[in-house]
């Protein structure tokens, strides 16, 4: 079972809209994962445009991919280096840390989560 930022049992980040490497609701990863999709995080519009404009447009339906484009306060598994271009850039979204895998902390420090940690 994978574990959080606080090592204790990873919950589920969001079932609907269902996110996740694997799909499963949980920011899980595993070797196949290149993005490391570990940070639990609320979407805002100002995220979503952000991402728009670095290349990955999570707005957009896809259909064939199973993905309906999220709006804001969906939950999401984002990957941890697009986390912190966000948060480099000033607009990185909240993050629900019992969700957020510890992988998380390869890349971004416990501190650095506590201040956007969603209530």
């Amino acid at each position: 079972m994978a574990s959080n930022v606080f090592g204790e049992e990873l919950i589920v980040c969001s079932s609907e809209p269902l996110t996740g490497y694997y799909r499963n609701g949980c920011c899980e990863t595993g070797v196949d994962d290149l993005g490391t999709h570990t940070v639990c995080a609320v979407m805002t519009d100002e995220f979503l445009q952000f991402s728009f404009k670095m290349g990955n447009d999570l707005i957009t339906p896809r259909p064939e991919w199973s993905f309906q484009g999220l709006k804001a306060g969906d939950k999401w598994c984002l990957c941890a280096g697009r986390w912190m271009e966000a948060y480099r850039a000033g607009c990185a979204p909240k993050v629900i840390l019992e969700a957020c895998n510890e992988k998380t902390l390869q890349y971004i420090s416990l501190e650095e989560l506590v201040v956007f940690s969603f209530h």
